[in-house]
């Protein structure tokens, strides 16, 4: 499906009145196609303001909600990059082109090889995927300047906090998985952590481990 000029108008809207209003977030959720990266029966929404499911038990998370944590991440054009949780790979193309250097983990054997092959198509070069427990995070990677993570912990993981940089932000959303989470963000201070509530929001749980597929 090709996203004609009034279809990524309409796209681009939606985001703003949903409260995405920075300038590089939407230059960057307009460079990348979401339609690439749901395929299927739910390809013909892919444009819609709404989560859809993708292989492996999994979702791509609606345009708004990835356009908020994008936003409240606050990324920086010289960023190192952790996203935990590739999923379909949309968040990591967005992010590709606001960051120096983005690595993102995924549990799921064939969403690497989907995505990796996505990036690849789409020469965003900038992109590391990883099998692996994103819970664990990416020792030999950090410090990060930013961390994201698209899967619902009961708490912000403390391994990956370790991971920030002194100055660094991660957004995370907390809480049960048969509820609905918070979308929280911490800041990496001097003395400790600083938390801000965003916004009510619903992911799949964050889970140890890789997939039965890998």
């Amino acid at each position: 499906m090709t996203l004609s000029p009034e279809l990524k108008m309409q796209f681009l809207y939606a985001l703003r009145s949903k409260g995405v209003t920075d300038t590089r977030v939407l230059s960057a959720m307009e460079k990348t196609d979401r339609g690439l990266f749901v395929k299927g029966l739910f390809s013909e929404r892919a444009y819609e303001d709404m989560p859809l499911p993708i292989a492996c038990g999994q979702t791509i998370s609606q345009p708004s909600v990835v356009g908020l944590m994008t936003q409240a991440l606050k990324v920086r054009p010289r960023d190192k990059v952790l996203e935990v949780g590739t999923g379909s790979g949309y968040q990591a193309a967005i992010l590709s082109h606001l960051a120096r250097r983005v690595y993102t983990v995924e549990r799921h054997k064939r969403l690497v090889r989907e995505a990796a092959g996505l990036f690849q198509h789409l020469d965003l070069v900038n992109i590391t995927p990883i099998l692996g427990d994103g819970s664990h995070g990416l020792p030999d990677q950090a410090p990060f300047d930013r961390i994201i993570v698209t899967a619902a912990a009961e708490d912000p993981p403390g391994t990956l906090l370790q991971q920030l940089k002194p100055g660094g932000i991660m957004v995370v959303p907390v809480g049960q998985s048969d509820t609905v989470q918070s979308l929280i963000r911490v800041t990496r201070t001097e003395n400790g952590y600083d938390y801000d509530d965003l916004r009510s929001v619903r992911f799949v749980p964050l889970v140890e481990g890789l997939g039965k597929d890998s």
